[in-house]
């Protein structure tokens, strides 16, 4: 009997908060709606209600309808269960804390701390949190189709048979690059691309970081203004190698010639003599002892050079990549094989902790305008030759100037003659960015 009692008592206390619950979530509804749908009568009344009204509407619809304001948002980067999961914990606070303690990445409480994690930067830029044919254009891409590489090789180049008087006194040798007079392929920006068809069409986003429409929209990318000054005396351009001991297929031990260095200055003597810039190509070697600390190693030795040659406006950390045996990145250019190329740019922006403070860039957004300008003209006038921008974690010294870029030439798994065949059309798109 008395079993009978108390289950009747938890079945009407049952009831009555159902109840409750009831009442209180029509109650919430009517007042979402009610702010929600309030038109304001003047500008008085619109700018003293409107921010309390978003406040409280997103307030609410995030504590009690998590599923209406995920729909809402149309969330890309978390699942539903994960946002629900999320919003559920929010209600209990020791458990969210507790489970957000957890998922933090240690500290920067001391120097030792922050020591380990500028070593790692030092060697984390051949290390790949995502997979390679993310970095590639796959068949959707928009500047890639068959007829226009066949535009590419028929128009844009002066057949060797066919000299005009115009062509008539330039010797020109079998294998001779010709920058293409016209672009292959020409971007439609009147579609004012999204943030989604940004980040689809050009980059590829590392896991352990994220980034923002606040940086990735076509104001920020497309229409800045790149140029540089060149009636200054001193170099305008400064080529270096973080990683100097990165070599080919090919190289001969022991001989940097035959290295990323012997690249870095085929670029800086194509940069010099056929577009007419001044450049100065540092060739220390910051990793003869091992990667760790590179880049720590390499900035104060850049910063040097900035101080003694304040004419500099562009820097160029020229690397070469690192693949799986078996896989180049190659294609034909002009009949010359040539090896592929990747602009990369660090964020200081870890996805787990946020910003990081001790890698402070003011210069990222233009950083981000450089590679995306020097892949958008790569994509134009040399379909397929660029691999998808690479966007991580670390800063890479790439804070010094606005301009400043960093390069993945080629891989370890390309000749040499490939990669020195890739610095003629890589000189021609740092060109149309700055001149």
């Amino acid at each position: 009997m008395r079993n009978k009692q108390l289950l009747n008592r938890i079945k009407l206390g049952i009831l009555k908060w159902a109840i409750i619950a009831l009442l209180l979530i029509t109650l919430v509804m009517i007042i979402y709606n009610s702010l929600k749908n309030y038109t304001p009568k003047d500008n008085s009344e619109r700018l003293l209600l409107s921010p309390f009204r978003e406040t409280i509407t997103r307030q609410m619809a995030v504590n009690y309808m998590p599923l209406f304001s995920f729909l809402e948002e149309h969330e890309q980067t978390v699942g539903l269960t994960a946002y629900m999961e999320s919003a559920f914990n929010k209600q209990i606070p020791l458990l969210y804390l507790s489970e957000q303690e957890l998922r933090k990445e240690p500290a920067i409480e001391d120097e030792q701390t922050r020591d380990i994690l500028i070593k790692q930067e030092g060697r984390d830029e051949d290390v790949k949190n995502i997979s390679e044919s993310e970095l590639d254009y796959n068949e959707d891409a928009l500047h890639i189709e068959e007829n226009v590489l066949q535009s590419f090789l028929t128009e844009n180049i002066i057949p060797h048979d066919e000299i005009t008087d115009e062509t008539a006194g330039i010797e020109i040798p079998r294998n001779a690059f010709i920058a293409p007079a016209f672009p292959a392929y020409t971007y439609d920006w009147s579609q004012e691309f999204t943030f989604d068809q940004l980040i689809n069409n050009f980059y590829a986003i590392d896991k352990t970081t994220a980034v923002t429409e606040a940086r990735i929209n076509l104001k920020n990318l497309l229409y800045r203004d790149l140029t540089i000054k060149k009636n200054v005396e001193g170099p305008q351009i400064l080529i270096y190698h973080t990683h100097s001991l990165e070599a080919f297929a090919d190289s001969v031990p022991g001989d940097p010639s035959m290295t990323i260095v012997g690249a870095g200055e085929r670029l800086a003597e194509i940069l010099r003599t056929d577009y007419g810039y001044n450049v100065l190509h540092h060739t220390v070697g910051y990793d003869v002892e091992g990667r760790d600390y590179a880049y720590t190693k390499a900035l104060p030795e850049i910063e040097r050079l900035l101080i003694e040659n304040p004419s500099i406006q562009v820097i160029i950390d020229l690397h070469r990549d690192e693949m799986k045996d078996g896989k180049k990145l190659l294609m034909d250019i002009q009949g010359r094989p040539t090896a592929r190329f990747m602009f990369f740019n660090g964020l200081s922006y870890s996805k787990q902790t946020g910003a990081i403070e001790y890698l402070e860039n003011p210069h990222i957004n233009e950083n981000l305008a450089f590679s995306f300008q020097a892949q958008v003209k790569t994509n134009e006038y040399y379909p397929g030759l660029a691999r998808k921008i690479y966007l991580k974690t670390y800063r890479y010294n790439m804070h010094l100037l606005p301009r400043t870029t960093l390069i993945e030439l080629g891989a370890q798994t390309n000749t040499f003659e490939e990669i020195i065949n890739a610095c003629d059309p890589l000189a021609h798109v740092i060109s149309l960015v700055i001149k």
